[in-house]
């Protein structure tokens, strides 16, 4: 069998949605938590529009909220693959908010889900591979291998240090702990 392969554009995904007094939390900015949702269901398209099959969040790269979300500004969540592997991928999310009276936009949070392609019995499945075109295309996808290079090493690291030892627990007298 011959290995397919599909162009980026071809799985984008781009959804908008106002936000409603109901997606605020008790500050009256709109929950982190409800736009991480609307990030799963866009990266959850995204992925299996690629890969033509169900797939699942395995990892969610660091999410850090930029700028808060108004009640009544609408939030664009925009999604695209960035790397592909045999049942993964890596799928980068952008996302913006804009006033609508006023036109201005703002970019509140950018974050990489990785999601995995499942078959009928729910067991892994291979998945095309991906057509870069551009700078850009090549840029997302060697940092995604960089990422994942990174979070291997702070794996590795972490799980090398023994956290009982008195150099460790000395470091903690400048943290706001007790250690009793």
């Amino acid at each position: 069998m011959e290995k397919q392969f599909k162009y980026k554009r071809d799985s984008e995904i781009v959804i908008s949605q106002l936000m409603l007094p109901s997606h605020s939390n008790f500050s009256g900015k709109i929950h982190g938590g409800f736009i991480l949702s609307l990030m799963d269901q866009v990266a959850f398209a995204c992925a299996s529009k690629h890969s033509g099959n169900y797939c699942v969040t395995a990892s969610v790269n660091t999410v850090d909220f930029l700028n808060p979300i108004e009640i009544g500004e609408l939030v664009t969540l925009k999604a695209e693959i960035n790397y592909v592997g045999t049942s993964s991928m890596v799928v980068g999310i952008h996302v913006e908010s804009e006033n609508i009276r006023t036109g201005v936009s703002k970019h509140c949070n950018s974050s990489y889900f990785t999601m995995v392609a499942k078959d009928e019995s729910g067991k892994t499945t291979k998945i095309p591979g991906l057509i870069l075109e551009t700078d850009d295309d090549i840029r997302r996808f060697v940092k995604s291998i960089k990422r994942q290079e990174l979070k291997s090493e702070k794996t590795n690291a972490l799980s090398e240090i023994d956290f009982h030892t008195p150099e460790y627990l000395d470091q903690l007298k400048d943290y706001n702990v007790i250690v009793e």
